[in-house]
Formats: C-alpha cells, sequence, structure tokens
C-alpha cells in the first residue's frame, strides 16, 4: 500500500500525529468525549501525514475499541497507523490481528507518566527476534525508540528492524533547563546516530518532547524522514485548534528545510 504525501517531495520530514493525550483526558471523566477518533480525522483533513496510538498494558488513554476504529479510519484515509507497543506478547498478539502499517515497540514501565528514555534492544534482543519477525511477516514495518546510541542502532539492524525513532526527550529536557552545552551535545549523538542509521539501511524518525521551538533542529536533520508528535500539539489545540497547531508545526519543519509554507 502506498500513501499519500504533500511534503513538497519528501523534502519535508513527514509528521505523525500521536493523539494518545485526547483519550487522557477522555478517560479523565470517563463516558466517550472527546474521541481520539475524531481527533484523528481532524488531524488527517489537516495535514497530518499518519496517526500514532500507543496501546498501553494498562490502557491508561487508548484501548482495543480505539485502536480498532483508528485502524479502520486510516485505511479508509489511505493513511499509515502507527501502533506503539511494550514488547510483550499480548500486544504482539493484538498488532497480528489489527495489521497496522506500522508497529513502533517501545519500552514499558507501568509507574511512568509516559515512555521515558529507550529501549534496550542490547538487552532483549533474543526477545526481540521472534516478536519482530512475526509482525515484519503480517507486513507491518517495524520501528524501535532508542537512543541514538550507537551500539543500540547495530543492534536495532541486526534483528531487522526498518525503522529506528530516536528518543528527543533529552534534548528538549536540556533546551527547557537552559542547558545549551547539553542540548547542542545530544543533538550531535542524534544527528550522528541518524546517519549510522541511514547506512545500515535503517529509516530514521524523532520523536518525544517536540515543541514549535525546539522542532527546527531536529527537522533539518537530512535523514530525518518523519517526526511523531503528540502531546504538545494535542495541548497547543486547547488554546489554538487542531488545525491551527498543526499548521504551525509543519510551518516550523518546512522552515528547517528552507521550505516556505
Amino acid at each position: 500500500m502506498t500513501y499519500n504525501n504533500d511534503n513538497v517531495e519528501m523534502r519535508i520530514p513527514r509528521l505523525g500525529v500521536n493523539i494518545d493525550h485526547v483519550a487522557t483526558l477522555r478517560n479523565a471523566r470517563g463516558g466517550i468525549h472527546p474521541d481520539p477518533v475524531d481527533a484523528a480525522l481532524l488531524a488527517i483533513e489537516n495535514g497530518a501525514d499518519g496517526i500514532t496510538a500507543h496501546l498501553r498494558e494498562d490502557r491508561r488513554h487508548i484501548t482495543d475499541d480505539d485502536l480498532q476504529r483508528l485502524q479502520i479510519l486510516c485505511l479508509e484515509k489511505n493513511i499509515p497507523l502507527n501502533m506503539e507497543m511494550a514488547a510483550v506478547e499480548e500486544m504482539a498478539e493484538i498488532a497480528l490481528a489489527l495489521k497496522p502499517h506500522a508497529v513502533c515497540i517501545v519500552p514499558e514501565n507501568r509507574e511512568e507518566r509516559t515512555t521515558e528514555g529507550g529501549l534496550d534492544v542490547v538487552g532483549i534482543h533474543n526477545s526481540l527476534v521472534p516478536i519482530i519477525t512475526q509482525l515484519s511477516e503480517n507486513n507491518s514495518r517495524i520501528s524501535l525508540f532508542i537512543e541514538a546510541n550507537p551500539k543500540q542502532i547495530e543492534a536495532s539492524a541486526s534483528v531487522n528492524a526498518d525503522i529506528v525513532e530516536f528518543h528527543t526527550g533529552a534534548y528538549a529536557h536540556a533546551l527547557d533547563d537552559g542547558n545549551t552545552l547539553l542540548a547542542n551535545t545530544i543533538l550531535k549523538q542524534l544527528q550522528d546516530g541518524a546517519k549510522q542509521a541511514s547506512e545500515l539501511g535503517l529509516e530514521v524518525h524523532y520523536g518525544h518532547g517536540l515543541t514549535y521551538e525546539n522542532v527546527e533542529a531536529i527537522a533539518a536533520i537530512p535523514e530525518a524522514m518523519e517526526l511523531n508528535i503528540g502531546h504538545f500539539i494535542i495541548g497547543e489545540a486547547l488554546f489554538t485548534g487542531l488545525p491551527a497547531a498543526l499548521l504551525r508545526m509543519r510551518t516550523h519543519m518546512a522552515a528547517a528545510r528552507g521550505i516556505l509554507l
């Protein structure tokens, strides 16, 4: 299956929109509003190149029903669904039945507020291989959410992943703390990691903590093919509306590549 992308002949990274926290807001009170599927449709209609949703083991935001409806929507709109999941049998079985365009395997800790840090591909290599093999044979592209660490990148290639999504949270936090020196060091690691991954045949994505203020340095990395952004966009949408938030984010991403939208 091919997907439409109007990003000026792919010179701008794709924007995947994570709609988890629309579900977080719904679940805070219960009921059916706001519906993350409605948010996904609005995002698609306003420039999202893909939809990302994390089905956590504790179901704290996205539910199984949400995921099923998102897959139906994305197939109807010819837009890729990226299912984030932990490397556990329950989630693998759900992904095998759902057949999403992509599966991003992430670390998961029940005590965390959100995904923090990258997957230890080196440490769980043997348990990852059968899951990745099954999902790949089921025609889902496999992404691993990792730090830009040379050993983790090498391990990601060795388990036959298609994509690495580099964790940008530490970069974002360093900038938030005003630690420019640390931020520049991490940015260099993200840039070097992209080169290494690309040389190994891995597609390069980035995600976590990206905002209007910090996204351009990441979007400017030549190997960056996709950015997955959720919490910040959904938060900004509370004030400006989702279409305006998406347009502003896409405008920053385009500016990073010297393109005016």
